[in-house]
């Protein structure tokens, strides 16, 4: 009696696991979130984040030179706003002189081909730390969707090529897109956050930008992490309301969202490999318990596995040096 089917013949060498690999991971995947800080040739190692920087403008670009010349295409930016400048209103989010405006600017000059998205959220200018204004300890909603098209409308003047909304707020996408349509900004992306849980993964992050909630936490805008139809409507409505590409974040341990939002868009789907996760795998690797080149590429894999088209990671310029 003979087996009619032998499963490890495509899998005996390099060279027909390569040729017969269902997903194929490359530096065009990536997208490599940039913190931005002000001041001059200043670099400052995030304590929670091993390896990964908070940067001046002017080693940014340089950061940003060494990404092109890996194969990386895109970049999304963040930045750290002086405590000084931080207030209820967030107006500090659509003044062209700031350190956002000025970082895009500057980018763009530098490596204009560079695909340069941008973070809309009021958490890093809010005095409060939360994603929108407070009112009666409320974060209210429409107020805040008014800040964030002041906010996008301003991005796009400075040059950004996509805006990336991550507040969760009800009915931004829509009143974004109708504000840069009217500004004349009808070449100007947007990125929904569309399914972004509120997730004990994001400690990081907050530290990088300085960035906590002040009171209470974001449940009431972010979503349940036990909740997965939500996650689809989100997702279908953001691309109703005039998304390009819709977003899950987290990143691990979402991978059934991510599927299921590629299942029911026809948009691009990006995912965030967050903060949280990345400082996992950095903390297992230093203690010698996992392979952390092995660890990242099979990480990235499994997003693009489960549906990711474009994958948000602080891995990125590790991965793309490992790739080539």
């Amino acid at each position: 009696m003979y087996q009619q089917r032998r499963n490890r013949i495509l899998r005996a060498t390099p060279a027909i696991r390569s040729m017969v690999a269902e997903t194929i991971l490359t530096p065009n995947d990536f997208i490599v979130p940039l913190f931005i800080d002000e001041g001059e040739n200043i670099e400052t190692e995030i304590a929670s984040m091993p390896d990964y920087y908070r940067r001046s403008i002017d080693l940014t670009i340089k950061e940003v030179k060494e990404l092109w010349n890996l194969g990386i295409k895109s970049v999304l930016l963040f930045i750290k706003c002086k405590d000084e400048l931080k207030d209820n209103t967030g107006k500090e989010a659509w003044n062209k002189d700031g350190l956002m405006q000025r970082s895009i600017k500057a980018i763009k000059d530098a490596v204009p081909e560079m695909y340069v998205m941008t973070d809309v959220a009021l958490d890093p200018y809010s005095s409060y730390g939360h994603d929108g204004i407070v009112e009666n300890g409320e974060i209210v909603n429409d107020p805040t969707v008014e800040a964030l098209v002041k906010m996008s409308i301003s991005h796009a003047k400075a040059g950004a090529d996509m805006v990336a909304p991550s507040d969760m707020m009800d009915g931004r996408i829509f009143a974004i897109r109708e504000g840069l349509e009217k500004e004349g900004y009808t070449k100007t992306g947007i990125m929904a956050y569309s399914a972004k849980y509120a997730s004990c993964f994001y400690g990081p992050f907050r530290d990088a930008l300085d960035s906590a909630p002040g009171f209470g936490d974001k449940k009431t805008y972010q979503m349940d992490y036990a909740n997965r139809t939500e996650a689809i409507r989100e997702g279908q409505m953001d691309v109703e309301e005039g998304a390009d590409i819709v977003m899950v974040k987290p990143g691990l341990p979402y991978l059934d969202i991510l599927r299921e939002v590629k299942n029911a868009v026809n948009v691009p789907v990006s995912v965030y490999n967050i903060s949280g996760e990345y400082a996992m795998i950095k903390a297992a690797a230093k203690m010698g318990w996992i392979n952390e080149e092995k660890a990242i590429l099979e990480t990235l894999t499994s997003f693009k596995r489960a549906g990711a088209d474009l994958i948000a990671t602080y891995f990125a310029k590790d991965a793309a040096r490992l790739l080539s």
